[in-house]
């Protein structure tokens, strides 16, 4: 088995080009971190040929092979796990260097990618953005819209937004938008009028409903609450949405289809003007709202800024 020293790998190391160390070996460590070389390509920004070019280059600079390649894994070696092990820690102190350097500037700039439900787009980003831009008026946002669960580092996003149960745990997270959100019933007048209003939950598996359905294959269940306990009812579905187009369901509940169930603050102006009527308001349930996160480390400058946004933007 190979076994490679630290004075050895000093040594060789800085006999490379001084022009292209640097980036070379921070390349081939984000190979190792992202675990292949097309997962470091989308987090670097870089064609997958470039970055298996310079690994390559780096083996026939350095004299050793740092990665075990086959057309479906990769592993590092043993010497490319001693090179990977020295340098993070060389790395991380320039991107701290940088960080400081940075805090210095004037003005925040750059690029901002987030991935985010669709259940936030219309009542939790844009008055986050809007305060986000009036301050960093040089960052460019992009927003990606999925509903499954994503792993943001490998699709390539500084931060993505999604609710407690499906958080994956080895991320920061904090509170983005309101802290709690209600679950509520409603209906169009036309349509109460004609089936009646429900008394209970179990009258539900009565009525027709606009449902929606995730990703993956499964109704959004509809839970609420009955005598101190969760119930979970079976309405009749009549029109069924996918999550991607969970904004647009209001239009088919105002035209009278069935009962919905949604967000609560979506109702809001709805119940207000009298398009749509509170169904089984006592039986609403409550539950956590949405939460920003992001890998532990070195988080960009974008990212840092709108994060102190979300956490000075209380909402609900």
């Amino acid at each position: 088995m190979f076994s490679v020293t630290t004075h050895q790998f000093s040594n060789t190391v800085f006999s490379m080009k001084n022009s292209e160390s640097l980036d070379d070996l921070a390349i081939f460590h984000t190979v190792v971190r992202e675990g292949g070389f097309r997962a470091a390509a989308r987090r670097l920004g870089l064609a997958p040929s470039k970055v298996s070019t310079t690994v390559a280059r780096m083996e026939a600079a350095l004299g050793v092979s740092l990665l075990r390649r086959t057309t479906r894994s990769m592993a590092t070696t043993d010497a490319g796990r001693a090179l990977a092990d020295r340098i993070g820690p060389l790395l991380a102190g320039l991107d701290a260097a940088r960080a400081e350097v940075a805090e210095t500037a004037d003005s925040v700039r750059g690029r901002l990618k987030l991935n985010v439900p669709g259940a936030v787009m219309p009542g939790v980003l844009p008055s986050l953005l809007a305060a986000f831009h009036g301050r960093h008026p040089e960052v460019e946002v992009e927003i990606v819209v999925e509903n499954g669960i994503v792993d943001i580092v490998e699709a390539g996003c500084d931060a993505g937004i999604r609710y407690d149960e499906v958080l994956a745990q080895d991320m920061v997270s904090i509170p983005i938008g309101p802290r709690t959100q209600q679950i509520a019933l409603a209906a169009a007048p036309d349509y109460l009028e004609a089936r009646g209003t429900p008394a209970a939950p179990r009258e539900l598996t009565e009525h027709q409903a606009i449902r929606y359905r995730l990703p993956d294959g499964p109704l959004l269940a509809w839970h609420l609450v009955e005598g101190g306990r969760i119930v979970t009812a079976e309405p009749i579905s009549r029109l069924i949405l996918g999550v991607n187009a969970i904004d647009t369901g209001l239009g088919f509940a105002r035209a009278g289809i069935g009962i919905i169930a949604t967000f609560r603050n979506w109702l809001e102006k709805d119940l207000a003007n009298g398009d749509l009527m509170p169904v089984l308001p006592e039986n609403w349930p409550a539950r956590g709202g949405p939460r920003l996160y992001y890998p532990s480390r070195h988080a960009p400058r974008p990212l840092r800024a709108f994060i102190e946004v979300c956490q000075n933007h209380h909402d609900g």
